[in-house]
């Protein structure tokens, strides 16, 4: 069994980046933590919303604790050593064996915030991926989970934000299934997540 963390900047952020592979890693035994490190204030909808569609979308996802970071959102960069603290100490308690976070090659500030704190925070971590996301810019993944057997539980995990679902097309379900499809292309299987490695050592 693995402890599992995955770090998102706002509540939706993880379940687009890489929700079926924490689904499997659930399945498989392991123990996951979710980090959102901002309530997405400035985004659709009411903060109490969003709160709760997270709740909702761990509860599906099957992870054992949703941890907020509680930093202003749109402002991430602005606290980065609050930020790098946050993980510091959250890699501390659970000992991760693997973290999934956000890419540096991103449009969105507080994304590339995140994946720069990640680096910071994580940086005696032996295996750390970054994800996806509709955002990303030049994102060249090396890295790929199978999802075919969790797209729907993705899917059905990432329809809990429905302040988010209602406002943007970056997590329309079709459009999530044409991603996990052309990433499946590349990996050669049914359909898949994508991701860049920072470090990752093959367990032979």
């Amino acid at each position: 069994m693995r402890n599992v963390l995955a770090i998102g900047a706002h509540p939706d952020d993880i379940e687009l980046g890489c929700g079926g592979t924490l689904i499997k890693h659930v399945a498989s035994g392991d123990t996951v933590t979710m980090l959102v490190v901002t309530k997405g204030e400035v985004g659709p909808g009411l903060t109490s919303a969003r709160i709760s569609e997270q709740e909702r979308a761990q509860h599906i996802i099957g992870a054992h604790e949703l941890v907020w970071g509680d930093l202003p959102d749109c402002k991430v960069s602005l606290h980065e050593l609050q930020l790098v603290h946050i993980i510091e100490n959250l890699i501390k308690r659970i000992r991760p064996s693997v973290i999934y976070t956000h890419s540096q090659q991103d449009s969105h500030q507080d994304h590339r915030a995140v994946a720069l704190g990640t680096f910071g925070a994580a940086r005696q971590c032996s295996n750390i991926l970054t994800y996806d996301a509709p955002s990303s810019m030049h994102f060249t993944p090396n890295v790929f989970v199978d999802v075919t057997s969790t797209l729907d539980k993705k899917i059905e995990a990432l329809q809990c934000h429905a302040s988010q679902v209602a406002a943007s097309e970056m997590v329309n379900a079709e459009r999530v299934r044409n991603t996990a499809g052309y990433r499946g292309h590349e990996a050669r299987c049914g359909a898949a997540e994508a991701f860049a490695s920072i470090r990752f050592v093959f367990d032979v």
